[in-house]
């Protein structure tokens, strides 16, 4: 199996703890404490290992998740088995959505790049959820329109920018959950490949390469085994945004 029961971080036996986290979510934003308390009762934790899956496209969409600890992209596989990342999930963020969304199966499959831990809910708990907080409803809207804002400037993206633009936008939005700032910069640490970047871009490993490696050379960017660092952050938001540095 891809993921596997587990018990929550410990110590937190009454789950207060995970009802708290759950408070930062957009799905359970506004709700009361004892609603995040039930809403974290309800959830079966689950825990997968790097490189396993939490469900594979094309399986019976049956779940929601959110995710805890750790980092995961979802990937969808063309007919013609390419890999294409869609989203990188970021905990606090919700992925799945199968039973809110209409999805027989589900669309994508979402790989854990890093150990994750998620909690659960089927679709009976969900539509139970939601009819005893209609709020839910309101903010499940909001997180489904925000989701499908970015798939829409994501087509555009591919559609109409450059490939150095594209790549440069890549790194800074992973910047955004994952970017810690130091002396030197801001880390991404995120184990993301050259291949990655490329697919998530839209390009060939080539030319990812060629892009990175020149960057590298200007001392806008370096890079290793699971992170990159954003040297010059400035500098690619003005590739990003077409602009002069």
């Amino acid at each position: 199996m891809a993921e596997r029961d587990t018990a929550p971080p410990q110590p937190d036996p009454g789950g207060s703890g995970l009802a708290r986290l759950l408070a930062r979510v957009p799905f359970f934003a506004g709700l009361d404490a004892d609603a995040l308390v039930e809403i974290r009762g309800r959830g079966r934790p689950r825990r997968v290992e790097k490189g396993s899956c939490f469900f594979q496209q094309g399986e019976p969409a049956e779940a929601l998740y959110v995710l805890l600890e750790g980092e995961v992209r979802l990937i969808q596989i063309s007919p013609e088995g390419q890999r294409v990342p869609l989203h990188f999930v970021h905990p606090g963020e919700p992925f799945g959505g199968g039973p809110i969304m209409g999805h027989r199966t589900y669309p994508a499959e979402a790989e854990a790049m890093a150990p994750s831990f998620a909690l659960r809910w089927d679709s009976a708990t969900i539509q139970d959820l939601v009819d005893r907080h209609p709020l839910l409803a309101r903010n499940m809207l909001k997180v489904v329109a925000a989701r499908f804002a970015e798939l829409q400037d994501r087509f555009r993206e591919l559609a109409t920018e450059r490939v150095e633009r594209r790549v440069a936008r890549v790194l800074l939005r992973l910047a955004a959950p994952y970017g810690k700032t130091t002396e030197r910069g801001i880390r991404v640490e995120v184990p993301l490949s050259r291949q990655d970047l490329a697919d998530t871009a839209g390009t060939t490993l080539s030319t990812v390469s060629r892009i990175v490696s020149r960057w590298e050379s200007e001392g806008l960017v370096e890079s290793g085994r699971g992170w990159i660092l954003l040297a010059n952050p400035d500098a690619l938001t003005a590739i990003a945004e077409e602009t002069k540095a």
